[in-house]
């Protein structure tokens, strides 16, 4: 496994590669989740490169970034055990030179949920995928359904700038009692994680309510606070549905499908979390 730091080093490297390259960006802190991203990527892919870096511009709070998990040493051998063929592992005076002045906005998928609660942060995010798909040039990108809306922000990202990339969504993976696998929950206490697992037992209620066939968006969403706010440890800052694609709030009868949507605080510790509730083939024909 080669690992490279500078821009040079990657694009030499990355002219090495062969065309058929998939593209795992992270911010590390490694998880299982990760790790499936990696595995897709090795299946559809001739070779697979990674990326490792915690981007300060997409946190709204100097703190949280301070505090977000980093441990390089494991990471890489996560990931030489993983069969990874290349990472990149720049710093911040790398991929934002003393001059750099660019920022990318995508627009109204960007504006609700978490474009409200973290300002500017998909402006960041935005703006680092473009510099590190300009410098990888992958055949497929890799990123994780549980984080819903920054998938819907790459997507929009690159149809619109017309690279040349497959963004390709990997569903989320969970622990064993449900929880969606994050780099954030290693900051849990032991009393924190169990509250965890009210989100996705509200999740769990949403969907039992849709598959005995309610519809209406406003009862789902009550549903879904409802069980949040059981849990006195959850501070909410958003439980809603909205359009799959859009990320338009729903409010009223929902035709097709609807992503719920959660975030929460558990002290310090931000979590987020989303569920695709679609017709089975046999509600659809009802």
């Amino acid at each position: 496994m080669e690992i490279t730091r500078t821009v040079a080093e990657i694009r030499a490297s990355r002219a090495r590669l062969p065309e058929r390259l998939g593209f795992v960006p992270t911010m590390g802190a490694l998880h299982a989740g990760h790790l499936e991203l990696v595995r897709r990527a090795k299946e559809e892919n001739d070779a697979v490169a990674v990326s490792i870096f915690v981007n300060p511009t997409q946190f709204s709070s100097a703190t949280d970034f301070q505090q977000y998990p980093r441990d390089d040493e494991r990471d890489l051998a996560l990931l030489a055990k993983a069969g990874v063929d290349l990472v990149f592992l720049p710093t911040a005076d790398v991929l934002y030179p003393a001059g750099f002045g660019t920022s990318i906005d995508v627009g109204p998928v960007a504006v609700p949920f978490e474009g409200v609660a973290r300002p500017g942060h998909f402006r960041g995010v935005a703006t680092v995928v473009a510099v590190l798909l300009n410098l990888v040039q992958p055949a497929h990108a890799y990123f994780g359904e549980k984080d819903a809306q920054q998938l819907r922000v790459v997507r929009r990202l690159v149809a619109d700038l017309q690279m040349p990339v497959e963004i390709v969504g990997v569903p989320t993976v969970r622990d064993v009692d449900g929880l969606a696998l994050s780099s954030r929950n290693v900051l849990l206490t032991p009393e924190q994680r169990s509250a965890a697992v009210a989100i996705p037992q509200a999740l769990d209620a949403v969907q039992r309510d849709w598959d005995a066939g309610e519809r209406d968006a406003a009862q789902l969403q009550q549903r879904l606070v409802e069980r949040l706010e059981s849990e006195p440890a959850l501070e909410i800052e958003y439980a809603s549905l909205a359009d799959s694609e859009s990320l338009a709030e729903l409010d009223g009868p929902i035709d097709g499908s609807a992503l719920v949507l959660v975030a929460a605080r558990l002290g310090a510790v931000r979590l987020i979390d989303n569920w695709l509730l679609t017709e089975s083939p046999e509600q659809a024909a009802r």
